[in-house]
This record gives C-alpha cells, sequence and structure tokens, in this order.
C-alpha cells in the first residue's frame, strides 16, 4: 500500500504532463468530425436508394 501524499504527489505529476489542445485544435478536429459525418451519411443513403431501386426492379421484373 503506498503512501497516500506520496500517490497524490505522483498524481499531479502525471496531470502536470497532460498536454491541452488548443481552442483552435478542438474546432478544426469538431468540424472535420461533423463534415465527416455528413459525407458518410450521404454515402450510405445514396448506397441505400441504389440497392432499395434495384431491388424495386428486380421483384417488379419477376413478379
Amino acid at each position: 500500500m503506498a503512501n497516500p501524499i506520496q500517490f497524490i504527489q505522483q498524481t499531479r505529476a502525471e496531470v502536470a504532463k497532460i498536454v491541452w489542445p488548443t481552442r483552435r485544435e478542438v474546432l478544426l478536429t469538431t468540424v472535420t468530425v461533423f463534415i465527416m459525418a455528413a459525407l458518410t451519411a450521404s454515402f450510405f443513403a445514396i448506397v441505400d436508394i441504389l440497392i432499395r431501386s434495384g431491388l424495386q426492379g428486380l421483384l417488379s421484373f419477376f413478379g
């Protein structure tokens, strides 16, 4: 069992090593995530439409 005071000192030393992102980095990363999410959603929407149209055409041809 470690000494609680030593544990707190080690914890503070580790927290001091953290490099926090700047406001600009956070903003750019957030914008990038939203753009990629929109592109991914658009891609899957188009794929869904194509598959649905293909299946409807196939079913109407054989139905």
